[in-house]
């Protein structure tokens, strides 16, 4: 225990750069069982310790634990968190647990027989935490760290301190949010460099090794989150790279699965659960007309989650319009629903559609709206693409 005490204190005294996530001000504190899912290399473990910092710092009572550590190949998480409440612990944070078996079990078991004892726990997020797991159902709160806004992107590089908008605001006053922005700062001057290596945070150690970062954490992703914890064999690991190659080098495209079955060499059955398990780790996003997705219905679309990943697996297919329908989807489609409209290129929670485009970009019909690029300030249904960063 004074070993795991003495690495909770080590890790809090190092000074590393970082970025305040707005999700500690999201998270309700009184809940018992709190968890954090988010991709590899999004900085769940950052954001652990900013909690213990932020919330418990110097408060002997919180420990930090990375569930990698060997000491738990031989000690229960349950043993352990016995042993830390009798002696006073009330915050017990686990970092990956998806790495420890049975885990949902002994949260459970936490939660019933250490009344008093809070455990907040980072996890990939393919881990089925809620789905399928009745013992924390009604426990367990869940939140997604996602990769870095475009406003937070700014807010670093220009030490400013921009807040987010709701979606609601940018539809209805976005000129004279982007005139108050603007007065500030030049978001187009930003723009094209978040789109390339501006999601996640490796930016903030070593800006020439992003991409070779990022290809790391997506292989990780496949290795591991998509193929361990989904229970698929290791040997179809290499039909797995071979079919985010395809979507990278077409996205966003249409899937004609019966060829893509063809060229990667498996299944249409397969090649559908493949598409719903890299939408899970957060490596793609999947695009549907109308209803609601399941395990057989074709997506209309598949693109990219974000736009550095397609820097990174596969430059020679970037155009600006990618670019610009990749950003948009991954900015909006965090918090809202996103689907395929017919005559826009999205339809926002069922009731506004947009077309997403360059400088001259309009609106595709009276009451759609035009998400264009290249403009510091809208009017009347065109709002600035730039803009819809702004949102978490």
């Amino acid at each position: 225990m004074q070993n795991l005490v003495n690495i909770h204190n080590t890790l809090l005294e190092q000074s590393s750069k970082t970025i305040r996530r707005e999700l500690l001000d999201e998270i309700n504190w009184d809940d018992r069982i709190i968890g954090i899912k988010g991709f590899r290399g999004v900085g769940k473990t950052t954001f652990l310790l900013d909690i213990v910092k932020e919330k418990f710092l110097n408060d002997k009572s919180c420990l930090y634990v990375n569930l990698n550590n060997f000491y738990f190949a031989k000690r229960k998480i349950v043993s352990f968190a016995d042993e830390f409440y009798k002696t006073g612990g009330k915050t017990l944070i686990l970092d990956q647990i998806n790495k420890y078996p049975e885990w949902a079990s002994e949260l459970k078991t936490c939660y019933t027989n250490f009344p008093e004892l809070k455990i907040i726990f980072s996890a990939s997020p393919v881990l089925r935490i809620l789905d399928r797991n009745n013992e924390l159902q009604d426990i367990a709160k869940i939140y997604y760290l996602e990769g870095l806004s475009f406003r937070e992107y700014i807010n670093y590089q220009s030490n400013l301190n921009f807040r987010r908008y709701s979606f609601q605001e940018i539809l209805t006053n976005h000129t004279s949010i982007a005139r108050e922005v603007t007065q500030a700062v030049k978001p187009l001057a930003f723009f094209n460099d978040y789109l390339k290596d501006g999601f996640y945070p490796y930016f903030l150690e070593n800006k020439g090794f992003y991409n070779e970062t990022l290809l790391k954490h997506i292989n990780l992703a496949l290795e591991i989150d998509v193929t361990y914890l989904n229970q698929i064999d290791l040997q179809y690991l290499p039909k797995l790279r071979k079919l985010l190659q395809v979507i990278a080098s077409q996205a966003p495209f249409s899937p004609n699965v019966s060829k893509i079955s063809t060229d990667v060499q498996t299944s249409r059955a397969t090649i559908m659960n493949y598409l719903r398990y890299m939408k899970n780790a957060r490596i793609i996003n999947l695009l549907f007309s109308n209803g609601q997705e399941d395990d057989i219905k074709k997506p209309e679309l598949v693109y990219l989650h974000n736009t550095n990943l397609m820097y990174a697996i596969d430059p020679g297919n970037i155009t600006s319009k990618i670019l610009r329908q990749t950003f948009f989807y991954n900015q909006v489609g965090y918090q809202h629903q996103i689907k395929s409209s017919g005559k826009a290129n999205f339809k926002v929670d069922e009731q506004y559609h947009f077309s997403v485009g360059g400088k001259y970009c309009i609106p595709a019909d009276d009451g759609y709206f035009a998400a264009a690029d290249m403009i510091e300030v809208g009017t009347g249904d065109i709002i600035p693409l730039w803009l819809f960063g702004f949102l978490y």
